[in-house]
């Protein structure tokens, strides 16, 4: 393959494999990422994954507040690379930052594309209850993930896999088929197809996507909590109490009392919650002010009187 002269954009640690694929088969000339972000408790300035995986291997780094100034553009131009390849960076690229290389801007997306473009595609993928997800490659243009599509591989998503599932088959699968994108791109074998069909978006998080709406059905809540695990996380409220719910199952008993209505609370069996339809077991939680337990477990040191209901 083509020792390819790469800058490369990413954040976040689903980039980090992609990173080092290249930084292992081409020449990585630097790597723009985002910003340090206080984090934690103290709001400590911490380097990206993305940064710190660089910087322990000695690669160029930029950390531009705005890529799109004239400023920054002329640097990348400056650095004249063949190649390069954005993973989550968090930027919109200008029209003239994707003319630069010469062989153009590679993207790899975390969906199937044209579904779900946008900033939270593996999210909205489980939250919406589909059955298979995967990691498309595509040549960058000035639109919002609309660029022509290169290589695609799938992943089947099951009815209890959690996003941190998804996020993780996901991330070690699209350094292999980004590396099977520039192979294919080295020997000039790659093929473009245009983005045709169906399309939607994948919003944005906030943490009110997880609030729990009970008079939905019970595998629509089960889906929102496995699509919010492991940021921001469901959540549901007692006694104006927040209460996050990391992991469920479906019952399969209908449920007779109102929604949100606590029906068991159970020192083996956890919490058993009537939604629309049927009722919903919570087998992991997170209190006010405790960590991330079972259910039971909690039960076991805190019990709940019934009648109760979420909200």
């Amino acid at each position: 393959m083509k020792k390819f002269r790469v800058i490369f954009m990413g954040t976040p640690e689903f980039a980090v494999p992609c990173l080092e694929a290249l930084h292992k088969d081409c020449e990585v000339i630097g790597v723009i990422t985002q910003p340090d972000k206080p984090r934690g408790r103290g709001q400590k300035l911490m380097p990206s994954p993305v940064k710190a995986w660089a910087v322990e291997h000695g690669l160029d780094v930029y950390q531009p507040e705005k890529i799109k100034t004239e400023e920054f553009t002329a640097k990348l131009e400056e650095l004249k690379p063949d190649l390069m390849v954005v993973v989550a960076f968090g930027q919109i690229l200008s029209q003239r930052i994707l003319d630069i290389p010469e062989y153009g801007c590679i993207n790899v997306h975390a969906s199937l594309l044209p579904r779900y473009r946008g900033a939270a595609p593996m999210q909205w993928c489980v939250i919406n209850g589909e059955e298979k997800t995967g990691v498309t490659t595509m040549f960058m243009d000035a639109g919002l993930d609309t660029g022509d599509m290169l290589l695609k591989k799938e992943l089947p998503i099951g009815p209890n896999m959690t996003l941190e599932e998804v996020h993780d088959s996901l991330m070690a699968m699209g350094a292999g088929v980004l590396m099977d994108t520039l192979e294919e791109l080295s020997k000039g074998t790659l093929k473009r197809t245009p983005q045709t069909g169906e399309s939607n978006y994948a919003p944005m998080l906030t943490k009110e996507t997880g609030h729990i709406d009970w008079s939905k059905s019970a595998q629509e809540i089960h889906n929102l909590v496995r699509g919010l695990n492991s940021w921001p996380g469901a959540f549901t409220e007692m006694d104006g109490k927040k209460y996050k719910i990391w992991l469920t199952k479906r019952t399969g008993q209908p449920a007779s009392a109102a929604p949100g209505t606590i029906v068991k609370a159970d020192k083996k069996e956890g919490l058993w919650v009537a939604a629309a339809d049927e009722l919903l077991q919570i087998t992991e939680l997170q209190a006010p002010g405790k960590k991330k337990m079972k259910a039971s477990d909690y039960l076991n040191g805190h019990g709940i009187s019934l009648p109760a209901a979420f909200a």
